[in-house]
């Protein structure tokens, strides 16, 4: 049975012209597939801005925004994949909104952000040797 917990954790979202892209960490991921959710909080002052990640049964992608908050609803089976295959990423278009939640991969040059939970980036490999 799953937790029903909030987790703040590093996931990243990126809003762009009537799209959401959400970014996870392993340990985002990890912790999605244990709880059901996953929140973040960005404080303005006297608002914030909520930014949820929640498990659903429902078979696609899907987003809504209510009080402040953003909430993306993926369904149990990506999260499982998320945690046990090599998927990067799944996305829905639906014609007014676009949906896409994804690993979070280490960046090929240096950042002075830490990324340390981030997944090993596929392409480091063929970066490297191109550098060399």
């Amino acid at each position: 049975m799953r937790h029903t917990a909030s987790f703040y954790l590093s996931m990243k979202i990126r809003i762009k012209t009537n799209s959401l892209r959400y970014r996870l960490t392993r340990t985002d991921v990890s912790q999605l597939a244990s709880t059901g959710c996953l929140r973040d909080e960005v404080n303005f002052g006297g608002q914030s801005l909520v930014n949820v990640i929640k498990v659903t049964d429902n078979d696609d992608l899907s987003a809504s925004f209510e009080n402040n908050t953003i909430t993306m609803f993926i369904p149990e089976f990506m999260v499982g994949e998320f945690e046990h295959t090599d998927r990067v990423g799944f996305e829905k278009g639906n014609g007014q909104l676009y949906l896409l939640v994804e690993k979070d991969f280490a960046c090929l040059e240096n950042v002075a952000e830490d990324q340390s939970d981030n997944y090993p980036n596929p392409l480091a490999e063929q970066y490297h040797e191109k550098g060399s």
